[in-house]
């Protein structure tokens, strides 16, 4: 397949984008989502697809930061934030499609199917099947943005632990994003 580099922002293109640029965006999105089954499984692909065509690593982290602070569905949100900054405001809604429509129709599919088949004991095992795969790809996604340039450094382990132990006693998700942030900032100069 031909790698189609899209413009990092609006202001990179020309001031008004395309169609061109939308259809770019919609069809990376679109075909993310029909490639993955989960927000957080498509991360790992969007990282390979969007880090050095569309944005930096750091503008995909801060990306992936905001949008698990912010309510709502992570894979959207990324979606909108890359989508805004290829194509301005029609590439929020070309990304924006290109999510909505896989999930979307695999789900009326897979509830018509579901329903048809509620209570054989085979689909609790395809279920359970499932769940290793799941979890290891949010795990590759997660170890790719945590080894960032290839050298783990103190302060990613001092954060990466104390997010681990926050969220091991409960603390929610948005306030150890925060938390992770605020170290950040205060231990920018450590190693």
């Amino acid at each position: 397949m031909n790698e189609v580099r899209i413009p990092v922002s609006v202001s990179e293109a020309d001031p008004s984008p395309g169609i061109l640029v939308w259809l770019r965006l919609f069809w990376l999105f679109l075909r993310i989502n029909l490639l993955t089954s989960s927000g957080p499984a498509s991360v790992g692909l969007l990282y390979k697809d969007a880090v050095g065509r569309i944005m930096t690593e750091t503008q995909f982290v801060e990306a992936v930061g905001f949008s698990n602070v912010l309510p709502g569905s992570e894979a959207l949100k990324l979606a909108m934030f890359i989508g805004y900054a290829a194509g301005g405001l029609g590439g929020t809604v070309a990304a924006l499609l290109g999510s909505i429509l896989p999930p979307t129709v695999s789900m009326l599919l897979v509830t018509l199917a579901v329903q048809g088949f509620e209570g054989e004991a085979w689909m609790d095992g395809f279920v359970r099947g499932m769940l290793p795969a799941v979890a290891m790809l949010i795990s590759y996604a997660a170890w790719k943005l945590f080894r960032g340039s290839g050298k783990i450094r103190r302060r990613q382990l001092l954060i990466g632990g104390l997010g681990l132990a926050a969220l091991l006693v409960g603390v929610p998700t948005p306030l150890v994003l925060v938390g992770a942030g605020l170290i950040g900032v205060a231990f920018r100069n450590v190693g």
